[in-house]
């Protein structure tokens, strides 16, 4: 027998998928839009930094995917704080409104200085909404479904990720790249305003219901955010092996966002190719997350993280030395498998191991880290690429990458039998 949360009436409050699976959806279909307002830079913004303002060094065009992922790191820590303290439909509500802004500012900035305030809002936007879609499906979901609820926000986020990239780059082709582009973002922040504003409920009195049946807390209680950020960033051989895979994963990422263009761009692929390859990697990547994260819900997280890591590396590896279309895209569709096999595995073993109670802020941690990739794989990609060449800089990022993986297998212990243990 279930028992209510306050303010809620008597058996009201369930977990599971099937229990919640009207605002689960809904939900799904929130992070869609989320996603897009990504995916509408991805396959145009570096032509726009050199053709539009005629940005030659890589690390300075690529500077767009710096301010974004500090601004989203941050963002996320500070998300899963303000969402314990003050719910959260109220900050996914908060995420929109700072997005509003983003599309005009795109269509019409005069400058590269004001792509990098849209990037900056965009990013605290995307810390914000995607940070709190995912703890609000952690809290309906439960523990049995952990791997499927994670694998169906990731599919959702960056499915759409992959479907506006590829809209922007045809669009871009058709018609220029600005403004027309970005008119569909627009779209994207008003439905996806509405959405969270008008149906999207508050899910923390699952939260409660889920940590009375739970258990106890340790001795002394939940943990203060220093000691939950030391755990989760080192001190955890768990939370912090996922963490630091989390890290690198953003950081190919990064690479990938911002150096592929240019490197299919160099291969002459005309924009509306760099459009359907830039598309194809967030797209194998969301379809193929509906069955991975059902996947570590039966055979655990360590290994699907671990290999999956090693097959991003492989991906990655595959683009370098491919010489042409049909090459760059077996070498996308490679990065977006291992990057599912990894995505919403990783947010499932943070859920695993951190308590109900302290939850959000982990994850806050986690996502703090793993969005910093992107910044950091942007300064070193740009460096290494002014340096030493695009194939260079793909090729340090693939063995980091590789790395990665050795670390997980090494360190982190299996986390699927902890999610019924405090």
């Amino acid at each position: 027998m279930t028992t209510a949360a306050p303010g809620e009436p008597a058996g009201h409050v369930r977990l599971g998928l099937r229990e919640n699976l009207g605002q689960f959806s809904l939900l799904v279909v929130v992070n869609a839009f989320v996603g897009a307002m990504v995916g509408m830079e991805r396959s145009i913004l570096p032509a726009i930094a050199e053709q539009e303002f005629h940005l030659a060094a890589r690390a300075a065009a690529l500077s767009f995917i710096v301010v974004f992922g500090v601004t989203k790191a941050f963002t996320n820590y500070l998300a899963g704080r303000l969402s314990d303290r003050f719910g959260r439909k109220h900050v996914l509500i908060g995420g929109w409104l700072v997005a509003a802004p983003v599309p005009f500012v795109l269509m019409w900035a005069p400058s590269w200085a004001w792509v990098l305030l849209a990037n900056v809002l965009l990013g605290v936007s995307q810390g914000l909404t995607w940070s709190t879609t995912v703890i609000m499906k952690i809290d309906l979901a439960g523990a049995k479904n952990r791997g499927l609820a994670m694998g169906l926000n990731e599919f959702a986020g960056y499915f759409a990720v992959a479907g506006a990239a590829l809209a922007t780059g045809w669009i871009a082709a058709r018609y220029g790249l600005r403004p027309e582009p970005f008119y569909l973002g627009v779209g994207f922040v008003a439905v996806g305003f509405g959405l969270s504003a008008l149906v999207v409920r508050e899910t923390k009195h699952h939260v409660a219901h889920e940590s009375r049946v739970h258990g106890e807390l340790p001795p002394g209680g939940v943990p203060t955010q220093r000691a939950i950020f030391w755990r989760t960033t080192l001190l955890d051989r768990n939370l912090s092996s996922v963490t630091q895979a989390g890290l690198v994963n953003n950081l190919n990422d990064g690479m990938a966002w911002g150096l592929f263009p240019l490197f299919f761009a160099a291969a002459r692929m005309s924009l509306e190719q760099i459009g359907v390859l830039a598309a194809i990697y967030p797209a194998t990547w969301g379809l193929a997350q509906l069955l991975t994260g059902a996947v570590s819900d039966r055979i655990g997280r360590k290994w699907l993280i671990a290999s999956g890591m090693w097959v991003q590396a492989v991906g990655i590896g595959a683009v370098i030395v491919a010489a042409g279309f049909a090459g760059f895209a077996g070498g996308a569709a490679l990065l977006g498998v291992g990057t599912a096999m990894v995505y919403p595995t990783l947010l499932a073993a943070i859920g695993d191991v951190a308590h109900p109670s302290w939850r959000a802020s982990s994850v806050g941690v986690y996502r703090l880290w793993r969005d910093l990739g992107y910044a950091i794989g942007a300064v070193i990609a740009g460096l290494t690429a002014d340096a030493l060449g695009l194939q260079a800089a793909m090729g340090l990022v693939a063995a980091l990458t590789f790395a990665s993986g050795l670390l997980v297998a090494v360190r982190m212990k299996e986390t699927l039998a902890a999610s019924s243990v405090t």
